[in-house]
């Protein structure tokens, strides 16, 4: 049975490790709340720190899901270029 587009494209290996990508966020997430008691100087109470931690990991797993579903149209549109280069190859040789 013939692998679909879709099934080829989903099988490209991704390059991201998300163990370090989530790691990298934890960090983002605990230095911006560092920088913006620094900044104030202030220190936030746990609950408010907590919250804006929360947050802020939130709102960068949103950015990495985004980042995901323009991947697989960047994989489909390589695809497509890859076929339509192909194509042009052929119609030369003809």
């Amino acid at each position: 049975m013939a692998i679909s587009d879709q099934e080829k494209i989903g099988s490209v290996r991704s390059a991201v490790d998300l163990a370090i990508v989530g790691d990298n966020i934890n960090d983002i997430a605990d230095f911006t709340v560092e920088k913006y008691e620094f900044k104030n100087d202030a220190s936030l109470s746990s609950e408010t720190r907590e919250a804006g931690v929360a947050k802020i990991k939130e709102v960068l797993w949103q950015r990495v899901e985004e980042l995901k579903k323009r991947r697989m149209q960047v994989l489909a549109e390589m695809f497509t270029l890859a076929e339509r280069t192909l194509d042009e190859i052929i119609d030369k040789g003809k």
